[in-house]
């Protein structure tokens, strides 16, 4: 029986939303140490009302998809980035690191026990999968908390932003997303909290995001919405933003491999001035819920500057998109290490 004919999912019309799934992934730190961790068919926490994740932020989170190749087959995507990138956020917020076997093996485990759910080939739509760690227990001080829980959650997901790899407009917020030297480098839910009114703004604006400059100087791009920003200037090369306040995108340090490796290209990361935009003949976001999002236009200080095209995918965007999203799905030979098959 495929997978189409287990759930009653309409696959090609999946949104980026929530979707209660079978099962979940649940582990606690307590006395020094992660249990071995379980299977749960139940989709609440039930948390103290002292818990450091609701008063102090003590929390954390990923996401990573699962695909499912031509033949039938389900892989994961770098989950090992995935795991090293959530041991720092862990470090900065002094929560224990989830160990890398427990991290990929209960990733392993989540897509298993909801291979119903994994979409299915050709439909362009996705397994999500959610990790995240949060302080837990009974405390009222401003410190680390007693106990912690770890948890993957997954979801079948469509396009993050409606229509696909179609362009869409930004503009540039008058707010900072973090601050210089702060938590802008790792996946933290307070970044995102400070997203959420300038977000609203620049859709009721009429764009799908905002760009965010750098805290310090508000003279160069660093992230657009809850992605990393790329562009492609008019010499051929992929450039990309530069700072430690900018969350390492797995998908942007894939975009520039493949930028290198599979089109030839060079590739910086540095500076990307703000007032500098007609350098770049195409630009985009990449992460790994939008994978890539065509920029047609920024606006800034009432002006819009367009790239390639409001209504075009420009030629280098789509072949990164096409290769990038080809190795994900099994059709193009991935770089050593970066599929881990579900068995």
């Amino acid at each position: 029986m495929s997978a189409k004919e287990k759930v009653n999912i309409d696959w090609e019309n999946l949104r980026f939303d929530y979707i209660k799934t079978d099962f979940r992934y649940i582990s606690r730190w307590k006395d020094g140490k992660w249990d071995e961790g379980e299977l749960s068919e139940d989709n609440m926490l039930s948390i103290s009302e002292a818990s450091t994740a609701l008063h102090y932020g003590q929390q954390c989170f990923e996401g990573l998809k699962a695909y499912r190749t031509k033949d039938g087959d389900i892989q994961l995507f770098r989950p090992d980035e995935n795991s090293k990138r959530m041991a720092v956020s862990c470090r900065r917020l002094l929560m224990p690191e989830v160990p890398e076997d427990k991290f990929i093996e209960a990733c392993k485990r989540v897509v298993k026990a909801n291979e119903q759910y994994v979409p299915p080939y050709g439909t362009g739509a996705t397994l999500y999968l959610r990790p995240f760690v949060i302080g837990v227990g009974h405390n009222v001080g401003v410190k680390p908390a007693p106990e912690y829980i770890f948890c993957i959650f997954c979801v079948p997901v469509g396009p993050y932003f409606k229509g696909g790899l179609a362009p869409v407009n930004f503009n540039v917020a008058e707010y900072d997303r973090a601050a210089p030297y702060g938590t802008g480098g790792v996946k933290v839910g307070g970044n995102y909290a400070a997203s959420l009114l300038p977000h609203e703004k620049a859709v009721k604006a009429g764009f799908a995001d905002c760009i965010y400059l750098d805290p310090l100087t508000h003279t160069k791009i660093e992230e657009v919405g809850a992605a990393n920003f790329f562009g492609i200037t008019k010499d051929n090369k992929f450039i990309t933003p530069q700072s430690e306040s900018i969350l390492p995108s797995i998908t942007k340090y894939s975009l520039m491999h493949i930028a290198k490796e599979y089109l030839g290209m060079e590739v910086e990361e540095r500076d990307v001035l703000v007032d500098k935009l007609d350098e770049f003949a195409e630009a985009g976001a990449c992460g790994t819920a939008a994978v890539i999002t065509p920029i047609g236009g920024i606006e800034y200080k009432g002006k819009m500057h367009v790239f390639f095209s409001e209504t075009e995918v420009g030629p280098v965007t789509h072949k990164l998109y096409d290769t990038l999203c080809g190795i994900q799905i099994g059709d193009i030979e991935a770089p050593k290490g970066w599929i881990v098959k579900v068995g």
